[in-house]
């Protein structure tokens, strides 16, 4: 069935970086303020924004609301290059990966913001741990009642696209051998995981309101599910995924997770739908590509049994292949492939510190090599 060229879907992509001492490797600490100001006069508004996170060494940047692939493409890029630039400027390095390999969560500190202020207090030692950084993909979807349905069937596809973009597989120096020990962290906190189902939208509207009248949190924001209706825009939003250091590979992830919205639009178009499975089948193949990436297959729950990843990949692209030719991202979908070969950042990241072990390098040097390659990499990667 071929997709709908009437059908709309905007996107826009938010990135969250870690700022390093080239000389260390370690993370910027304590940055001065100016570097973000410095970032900002790069960023025309028509680009994006850049913003700080909840860590002093964190940086955010979101493109401005695009209209397809290409317009995203330019302005990650833009985004990407005012980061690194700024950073250099003040004698600092950015790297785009979800965690740093040799940095230590007590030496940091939360950015002094109101917002953050009170999640430091409530939160206390597990948002403390938060050095972690993601990507988030917005899609628009402009009706209430579809936003609920795509995000009640999409949470099938949130696993597939976790094991494309996997990039944090060191924590406080260790190889934790996960390829996203990112999701690990981010897990110790409230409401996370994949998103509940419901019925309608006044039936989420109506949780929603239950945590807000009793006064657990403000609004649906702190709701921080693997995918979620945003509490800002009209969209439904992707927020499983590690960032990844190759621009590439980040287009990719939006442009599937645009196809998947897409493409579960269209079925319903034609009163069909993608089979809901249970949480707890979908979350086996979440801890899957959380532990093993792309690299030991998911289970097909169609077939009751593990297929290798680039079958699963294969069938994903052929989905969505009338979504992808419609919406003018079939580069960026073909891309998994060069993905599934040549593997994630978490993949090459492993590769490069066993590379210098080889070499005779000990453990802490190692893994100052894994820092130059994703300064190297993330620099390399802004268009």
């Amino acid at each position: 069935m071929a997709a709908d060229r009437d059908e709309i879907y905007t996107l826009g992509i938010e990135e969250e970086y870690l700022l390093v001492d080239p000389d260390t490797r370690e993370l910027a600490v304590d940055p001065p303020t100016d570097l973000l100001r410095d970032c900002e006069a790069l960023v025309p508004a028509d680009i994006g924004t850049v913003s700080p996170e909840f860590l002093k060494p964190q940086i955010e940047v979101g493109t401005a609301v695009c209209a397809n692939l290409g317009e995203a493409r330019v302005r990650l890029s833009a985004l990407r290059r005012a980061v690194v630039t700024a950073a250099e400027a003040h004698g600092y390095r950015v790297i785009a990966a979800s965690t740093h390999p040799i940095a230590d969560w007590h030496d940091t500190q939360h950015t002094d913001k109101a917002r953050y202020n009170e999640l430091a207090a409530d939160l206390q030692t597990v948002a403390r741990r938060l050095l972690i950084c993601g990507m988030h993909v917005h899609v628009g979807v402009d009706d209430d009642e579809r936003r609920i349905d795509v995000m009640n069937q999409v949470s099938y596809f949130l696993p597939h696209l976790l094991a494309l973009s996997t990039s944090s597989p060191f924590w406080q120096a260790q190889d934790t051998g996960l390829l996203s020990y990112r999701l690990s962290v981010f897990d110790e906190l409230p409401r996370t995981g994949l998103p509940e189902r419901f019925d309608s939208w006044g039936e989420y509207a109506r949780h929603v309101g239950a945590l807000v009248g009793a006064g657990l949190i403000e609004d649906a924001s702190k709701i921080w599910w693997d995918a979620r209706p945003s509490a800002r825009f009209p969209t439904v939003e992707m927020r499983i995924t590690d960032v990844c250091t190759t621009m590439e590979d980040s287009l990719t992830i939006a442009a599937l997770f645009t196809c998947f919205v897409s493409m579960l639009t269209r079925l319903r178009r034609s009163n069909q739908r993608w089979r809901v499975y249970a949480n707890m089948l979908i979350n086996e193949n979440r801890w899957r590509a959380q532990r093993y990436g792309l690299s030991e297959g998911m289970v097909d729950f169609g077939k009751g049994e593990i297929v290798p990843f680039a079958t699963l990949l294969d069938e994903m692209i052929d989905l969505v292949g009338p979504d992808a030719d419609m919406l003018g991202c079939r580069a960026e979908i073909e891309h998994a492939r060069t993905i599934q070969a040549r593997g994630t950042s978490a993949h090459r990241q492993l590769d490069a510190y066993r590379t210098a072990i080889g070499e005779g390098a000990d453990h802490t040097e190692a893994l100052r090599r894994v820092v130059d390659w994703l300064i190297a990499e993330t620099a390399a990667a802004t268009g």
